[in-house]
């Protein structure tokens, strides 16, 4: 190998290689003396400005300390300022909130709106001076100074209520609100304060101080379900924001800090007090003198008395939330932010819920110790009919209904007897009620006894607590307990049940949390033959001009087989004896097919029952606030006596249907109307009123063709087609399936959530 290259060839290669060492070793020598002769200029040309003794520790080593921590701040604001900023990543960020929706009830009735409409028909200069200096001198006087945030002001705040130990001023300037109504929810943590400031520094270099505050006073919730200054001053005083005097606009003012609280329609003396103390502000400010405010002191505005107007707030704080949601499935093209929307809602279903609530309330509930009460009711297609989400609107926005999480006790019970029957068992199947633990925790009976060996009805008749653990032990199999407990968790799901539910020995009978709302409807798998359904309030959505936009028939999610017919049959079967003679007699509907569980948890925090026929299903809920045991109530007491209540007046006037399962019972023969006296004179029998006579199907089909008849020719015409309205005659009520009918489909045939 040494021979193939020549001698000559080798000497070359070496030279050239020595050659490109001595390069490099002389590269690098040059660039670290270059290095060195710099550092050392470097250093000579610093000795000329060292500073040593007393004036480096009181002057260089401060300065070099607070260069190091403010480098480290900025990285840390930097961090904190990400997640506000995504935020604003959209590109219509000033529209998102812009969202202006007129509802309607299920027959096309006005019911209410929700929504901000941004009005810019009304200038900023046209409001009245009085009002914008209310504004500023209650809720930031330095608006027109600060960069967003007013330091000084947030000091302020800070000693303040530091002094009094608890909250008594705020210290977020106008444009930190604006920020937290655009972008943020009102939730009280630090994260959302720490995005609200940074916002309020984004905003001041996007907008102008004017536009701020003209967007301040159009979309800040004031009450009554209405938003900005105008809205309010139309809902309070009948009259245009442009009109409004100096104490009405002093109340307007007062109602930013706590719209609810000082409301002139709800809590008229407190209105006026906060708008004294407007007044008070007016002055300390010097935006006014006390002459000139004497005057609205002495003859302080009155609102318009809005007692008697009912509108179902909760449904439709609800229904918003919902309609929100949607209108964020709508392609990023579309632009339209105004939309008139038919619910599902039955008004005189819903003001049968709320008087059966307050009734029960009023006369039981001081008794009882209980102060809430929540109720939902739904047709078996998933459609809520009607929603109470607390006793007093006016006095606590809180739904009840879709947002409190509380123990469903032992109305939980059916998921765990539908895992079972998939499971092997029967209804008959006999499970042995005796003691039974689960590591250190041994559940117990209502009325600490065993009953020895029952049934699966019987067992749900009774609501024995021992035979669902000693179920979700023989589901699990192997892996005991906790498979068993996965099972019930994942056909609860299949319900519709998305609260956590998280895994523990106490879930079969009802320990983990869920809502009315999902509660309710997922019992409306039990009647339409084991297909879930979800709960919802929209069922047709139509821009301002009657363009139809979104209907819930053709857009919405369709029905899921969650159980199989055979075991919803067999649980319809097992629930029924619930009403018929286990612990909600209370609930029975005298000729109507009825269902359900009655549920009561611990320390009697909570009192359910939740029910189904045919035709819809009820939840009703019984507690407290504060989750503070009530006086012994269960689930069979004021639950099943307000469920029947509420259920008695949904069943008006609408056709009664069988529910798969239920055990055939010979009907009540229909009374009669006279019979004859013993001195052989007729004489008319006192009956109670039945429901009015129901449109039949053939009806029912025949206005769905109307309703085809008319979209058809208004899309001939190039108009949009008006929603077609019953004729009020209670002797033709509007049909069950109609709400829900579109031409050419079978809407009547199909299951239809409780």
């Amino acid at each position: 190998m040494r021979n193939i290259m020549p001698a000559k060839w080798k000497q070359k290669i070496r030279h050239w290689m020595l050659d490109f060492d001595a390069r490099i070793d002389s590269t690098l020598f040059s660039t670290g003396k270059g290095v060195r002769e710099l550092y050392e200029r470097y250093s000579t040309f610093m000795d000329r400005f060292y500073v040593g003794r007393w004036k480096r520790w009181v002057f260089i080593e401060p300065l070099s300390e607070a260069a190091t921590i403010g480098l480290g701040g900025l990285i840390l604001m930097l961090a904190l300022a990400v997640p506000a900023f995504r935020e604003t990543a959209d590109d219509d960020w000033l529209k998102k909130s812009d969202l202006a929706v007129t509802f309607l009830d299920r027959y096309g009735n006005p019911i209410g709106s929700r929504g901000i409409k941004h009005n810019d028909s009304i200038p900023l200069e046209d409001f009245p001076d009085n009002l914008i200096k209310a504004t500023l001198a209650t809720e930031d006087r330095r608006f027109y100074d600060h960069f967003g945030i007013d330091v000084a002001g947030t000091f302020r705040a800070l000693l303040t209520n530091a002094q009094a130990g608890g909250v008594r001023q705020g210290g977020s300037s106008i444009t930190q609100q604006l920020a937290k109504n655009l972008f943020l929810s009102n939730e009280r943590t630090i994260e959302r304060k720490v995005n609200e400031a940074f916002l309020a520094i984004w905003l001041e270099t996007r907008l102008t101080k004017n536009e701020i505050l003209k967007l301040y006073l159009d979309r800040a919730y004031m009450g009554g379900g209405t938003f900005g200054v105008d809205g309010a001053a139309h809902f309070y005083f009948n009259k245009s924001v442009r009109d409004v005097n100096l104490a009405e606009a002093a109340m307007l003012a007062g109602l930013f800090k706590a719209p609810t609280k000082y409301a002139p329609h709800i809590n008229l003396p407190a209105a006026r007090a906060r708008a004294n103390v407007v007044l008070d502000n007016l002055v300390d400010a010097g935006f006014m003198t006390e002459g000139q405010v004497f005057g609205a002191r002495r003859n302080p505005a009155t609102a318009v008395d809005r007692r008697d107007e009912n509108s179902p707030n909760y449904y439709l704080d609800w229904a918003f939330d919902e309609m929100r949601k949607l209108v964020d499935t709508f392609p990023k093209s579309y632009t339209e932010r105004v939309f008139v929307v038919r619910t599902a809602i039955d008004m005189n279903v819903q003001h049968a819920a709320e008087e059966a609530i307050e009734n029960q309330l009023r006369q039981f509930g001081r008794d009882y110790h209980a102060t809430q009460a929540a109720t939902v009711v739904a047709d078996l297609d998933g459609g809520v009919r009607a929603m109470v989400g607390g006793r007093d609107y006016g006095a606590s926005q809180f739904n009840r209904a879709v947002d409190a999480y509380r123990q469903p006790g032992s109305s939980f019970k059916p998921y765990v007897y539908s895992t079972a029957l998939m499971n092997g068992f029967t209804p008959n199947s006999i499970v042995v009620d005796g003691p039974v633990c689960i590591g250190n925790w041994c559940p117990q009976n209502y009325g600490h006894s065993y009953s020895g060996p029952v049934t699966l009805t019987q067992a749900i008749t009774r609501s024995i607590n021992v035979v669902p653990v000693k179920l979700s032990i023989a589901i699990g199999g192997k892996g005991g307990p906790k498979a068993g407990r996965a099972k019930i968790v994942e056909v609860a799901r299949r319900f519709g049940i998305k609260a956590p539910l998280p895994d523990t020995p106490s879930l079969p009978i009802g320990a983990d949390e869920v809502t009315v709302l999902e509660h309710s409807v997922a019992y409306a798998t039990f009647p339409n033959r084991g297909k879930s359904v979800t709960p919802h309030a929209v069922l047709e959505v139509r821009t301002g001009a009657g363009e139809l936009v979104w209907r819930y028939d053709r857009d919405g999610p369709k029905p899921l087989q969650a159980i199989p017919a055979s075991v919803a049959s067999d649980m319809v079967g097992m629930m029924s004896h619930v009403v018929s003679e286990g612990t909600a007699r209370r609930a029975a509907l005298e000729g109507i097919p009825t269902a359900g569980k009655t549920g009561t948890t611990n320390a009697y925090r909570d009192a359910w029952f939740v029910g189904y026929t045919g035709n819809f299903t009820c939840a009703v809920w019984y507690g407290n606030d504060d989750y503070s045991p009530t006086n012994r109530m269960t689930g069979g007491s004021l639950p099943a006596q307000t469920w029947h209540d509420i259920m008695m007046a949904a069943h008006q006037g609408v056709e009664v249907k069988d529910i798969a399962g239920y055990p055939a019972t010979p009907r009540a023969p229909a009374p009669v109307a006279s019979t004859i006296a013993a001195n052989g004179a007729a004489r008319v029998l006192e009956t109670k009123p039945g429901p009015p006579p129901i449109l039949t199907k053939r009806g029912a089909d025949i206005l769905v063709q109307v309703e085809k008849m008319l979209d058809d020719a208004a899309r001939t015409a190039g108009e949009p087609a008006k929603p077609v309205r019953p004729v009020s005659s209670t002797s033709v009520p509007f049909p069950d399936s109609f709400a829900a009918a579109t031409p050419g489909s079978a809407a009547p045939s199909a299951p239809r959530k409780n």
